[in-house]
């Protein structure tokens, strides 16, 4: 039974993850749990948890006596989550240097298709690599707190949904960025590691507020198409 129930809560969760993604769910759009389980044919409590593992991503937000909506994330703070990550993985390369040193070849498999995702413009693919990729130099630093600190930022969430929410980017520029923190930990160089990845978080960054900037540009002069959302904001 317990099984039974976490399978339908995947699927919820799944179903509801592309809506936010494609924008059928909107940022503000509430969810109610009742009517999620007359759609599924379900109980409530699949939903609930679907729910919760939703809030966990930061895709939506419950709010005392409001219910559960589908959470904005605003440019403020996707800037200061970039911030945040490169002073956490340059951390986190430091730590995990020792660990890597001659041992790199999961991240060398993360690294390989990152390339192909680029390549093939497969941005599902290339998010789902990308997050891999760090994450597993965050693991090695073996820093339960960092690891906790840098899971909370959820940029497996953000990456996917920006990039659904704009035009299909080339990726092929950004995925080389993902090549010099691999060969430093190779040889065991975790402030070089360290450095390349908090300059490849701050490069991300600074894409992002000179997207905003062109946005607000575009605003005053009345144009009202949104400068797009690259990958190379979000990689």
């Amino acid at each position: 039974m317990p099984s039974l129930r976490q399978c339908m809560s995947d699927k919820i969760r799944n179903a509801l993850t592309s809506r936010i993604f494609d924008g059928s769910l909107k940022a503000g759009e509430r969810l109610v749990e009742l009517e999620i389980a007359r759609e599924f044919d379900t109980s409530q409590t699949p939903v609930r948890e679907a729910l919760r593992e939703l809030e966990s991503l930061q895709l939506v937000e419950s709010i005392p006596y409001r219910g559960t909506r589908v959470r904005e994330i605003c440019d403020r703070e996707m800037i200061e989550a970039y911030t945040v990550r490169g002073v956490l993985e340059q951390l986190a390369a430091e730590l995990a240097a020792p660990r890597l040193a001659g041992n790199v070849s999961s991240l060398r498999t993360s690294l390989a298709l990152i390339h192909d995702a680029a390549r093939t413009g497969d941005i599902e693919a290339y998010a789902r690599h990308n997050i891999e990729f760090h994450r597993t130099i965050v693991l090695a630093s073996d820093n339960q707190v960092l690891i906790q600190s840098w899971e909370r930022l959820a940029f497996e969430a953000r990456v996917r949904l920006h990039l659904h929410r704009r035009h299909e980017p080339s990726l092929v520029d950004r995925a080389r960025e993902h090549d010099g923190p691999v060969d430093a930990l190779e040889r065991g160089d975790g402030v070089t590691a360290g450095r390349l990845l908090r300059e490849h978080a701050e490069s991300c960054k600074q894409r992002w507020c000179d997207r905003v900037a062109g946005s607000a540009a575009s605003q005053q002069t009345g144009t009202t198409e949104l400068t797009p959302v690259t990958a190379s904001c979000l990689s």
